[in-house]
């Protein structure tokens, strides 16, 4: 089975990404996310752009990952991000 990791960098508002990941972690729903298929799903701070996050997540399957997409957690992860983050672009990475 093919593993995937997925790059998200996140542009924030400014002065927003630690309230951001604050944010995230507070809601709980990292606890969520890191079950069925999830090996990790780490936040970075970018050291030059302080409005950068980027979000590293290693899953078992492409599908696996798919079906994070499609639970419930992620509305709420959704609903975090509609209020700190500008702009998303995401890497796909197989192994």
């Amino acid at each position: 089975m093919e593993q995937l990791i997925l790059l998200v960098k996140y542009q924030t508002k400014l002065n927003k990404r630690k309230d951001f990941v604050k944010e995230v972690i507070s809601s709980g729903v990292l606890e969520e996310i890191r079950q069925d298929g999830c090996i990790s799903y780490d936040y970075y701070y970018d050291a030059v752009n302080p409005a950068c996050v980027l979000l590293v997540e290693q899953w078992q399957s492409k599908g696996q990952q798919q079906q994070h997409l499609r639970s419930e957690h992620m509305h709420i992860l959704k609903e975090i991000k509609e209020k700190y983050v500008l702009d998303t672009s995401v890497r796909e990475i197989s192994v």
